[in-house]
């Protein structure tokens, strides 16, 4: 990678990277001014492209750079579906505290057919020296949850018979199965506390009994939370940690991204999500929901929007993101900040600009008072099962600001009113976002590309009387004569073939050559499409 220097803008009001114009000292001259390279190198993408090549990947609506144009077409974010037996893991162990959090990662075990997990937990006084702890459970069908003593940390009352196997935090777990050394099968990205809030990497053979790999931080002086994972699509590891940034004069939590090709080699650290104005324009909104939670009053001169973390989706041809979005009305009364946290959705091709036309949560938020109204929090990455995505988060029934969150371990009689757990969220495969249309019909129009399959398949579910028909147009956008409307799509299905009945050669004959696809809706809700071999 070559590891061009990243400068941010702050103040501009998309909130990420944007071209800086820097005034040439030796000249008052007004043409002696000069744009200053500010874009970061991408990890996944190396230059822009056009055509766009998408080879046989899927094509997500929730990263939109694959749609040029839209005619009585519409967007709609689909939340996840909570689990019904939510929380699936409460603190239900003396040494667990009065509360959990998924400040780590759940995995589904390929060699041993079962879920892991590795959470986080603040232990009463006297189980372990002061400090938070890495917990570990395991799971035959993940839902019903087991917490076997296989604990690696020495406790002055219970000796190993527990299960915390890790003295660092937001231990972001992988079991990595191409590697050749059986003594690193397991990795994790996470704070040792040498210096405070330092990110180090780890190593297991069996994610229980852990020893430290770097010898020096992968990043330092950086916020308290990490979230780490293997993206196997783009073949590197990736690293969001949180770092105060000033933006528009308060300084704010804001999370910035590191990738390696070998868990070794880390690149700079580059800035993904920082509030932009939007987030900011919706911050008294959403604390509004959660008005009787709150322990303080408003001050406008607080009141703005965050990001605390985020867990990751590895799509075929982007990343998904699910941002936890602190919103503040003011400062706690012990200390941090007061308010609430949602999980938004973003994605992104590149892990540098992302897409964020949501502003809303994609996990429903409980009632005020119920187990999931307060705080949210994911897993780092979540997990593909059979043809569903998994998303193990934890929530909370109080905000930000809660002083017990910042002061002393809190009474018998609060613990067993306030709760941080955690639960589960499905949504079928890559039904993030659909593209829409009702029954007067509508189009959507790609920008130019180039694919490798043989066949086109849509995820899309359309209802009785409705259909969605393709046809193929050319880089210019004009329709292609040979190969006309494909036959209608109906029904409800994630891999919808696509035919052309009076020319079943159409895919294969386009192959290679720069194409535009027109889809004509009707009654109809398009997730992805893809040219599968």
């Amino acid at each position: 990678m070559n590891r061009r220097q990243f400068v941010l803008s702050v103040g501009a009001s998309g909130g990420i990277a944007n071209a800086r114009q820097t005034k040439d000292a030796t000249s008052p001259s007004e043409d002696t001014w000069k744009i200053k390279t500010v874009l970061p190198d991408s990890p996944a993408v190396s230059a822009p492209f056009s055509p766009l090549p998408i080879g046989t990947s899927a094509q997500l609506f929730a990263e939109r750079s694959i749609v040029q144009d839209t005619e009585r077409v519409w967007f709609t974010l689909h939340p996840g579906q909570k689990h019904a037996r939510n929380p699936l893991i409460r603190a239900d162990r003396d040494w667990e505290g009065w509360r959990i959090r998924t400040y780590g990662n759940g995995i589904f075990d390929e060699d041993e057919k079962v879920f892991k997990m590795w959470y986080l937990s603040y232990p009463p006084p006297g189980y372990f020296r002061p400090g938070s702890y890495t917990y570990y459970a395991v799971s035959k069908d993940g839902a019903e949850w087991e917490k076997p003593a296989v604990g690696t940390i020495e406790s002055p009352i219970l000796g190993l018979r527990h299960n915390v196997v890790l003295a660092q935090e937001h231990a972001n777990v992988i079991k990595d199965y191409a590697e050749r050394d059986p003594s690193r099968r397991y990795k994790a990205l996470c704070d040792n506390g040498d210096p405070p809030h330092a990110k180090h990497t780890f190593v297991s053979p069996d994610g229980l009994r852990w020893s430290q790999l770097s010898t020096k931080p992968v990043v330092d002086r950086v916020g308290d939370n990490t979230n780490g994972y293997y993206d196997e699509y783009r073949r590197i590891w990736v690293l969001f940690v949180k770092r105060p940034v000033v933006v528009r004069g308060i300084q704010r939590r804001c999370l910035a991204m590191l990738s390696s090709p070998d868990f070794v080699h880390w690149s700079p650290m580059q800035f993904a999500f920082i509030p932009d104005y939007e987030d900011d324009a919706g911050s008294l909104g959403r604390i509004e929901r959660v008005r009787p939670m709150l322990g303080v009053s408003d001050d406008p001169n607080r009141t703005n929007t965050q990001f605390v973390g985020t867990g990751a989706y590895c799509a075929e041809s982007c990343t998904i993101a699910f941002p936890w979005v602190l919103s503040t009305n003011n400062a706690g009364l012990q200390g941090g900040s007061e308010g609430p946290m949602e999980i938004q959705l973003a994605a992104s091709r590149d892990l540098v600009f992302w897409q964020r036309h949501f502003r809303k949560p994609c996990i429903p938020r409980g009632r005020v008072g119920e187990w999931d109204s307060g705080l949210f929090y994911t897993q780092s990455k979540a997990i593909r099962r059979n043809d569903e995505i998994w998303l193990y988060y934890s929530a909370s029934n109080f905000t930000h600001g809660d002083p017990y969150l910042h002061g002393d371990e809190p009474p018998i009689t609060v613990r067993t009113q306030k709760t941080c757990s955690i639960g589960l969220v499905k949504w079928k495969l890559d039904r993030f976002v659909s593209a829409d249309a009702g029954a007067e019909g509508g189009t959507l129009t790609t920008v130019p590309f180039t694919y490798t399959g043989n066949r086109l398949e849509l995820n899309a579910r359309v209802q009785p009387g409705g259909s969605i028909r393709a046809e193929f147009l050319d880089a210019a956008g004009r329709p292609i004569q040979e190969a006309g409307l494909s036959t209608p799509c109906t029904g409800d299905s994630l891999r919808s073939k696509v035919a052309w009945g009076d020319n079943p050669g159409t895919v294969e004959r386009l192959k290679g050559r720069p194409v535009s696809l027109r889809f004509h809706l009707r009654s109809a809700e398009l997730y992805s499409f893809a040219f599968r071999s």
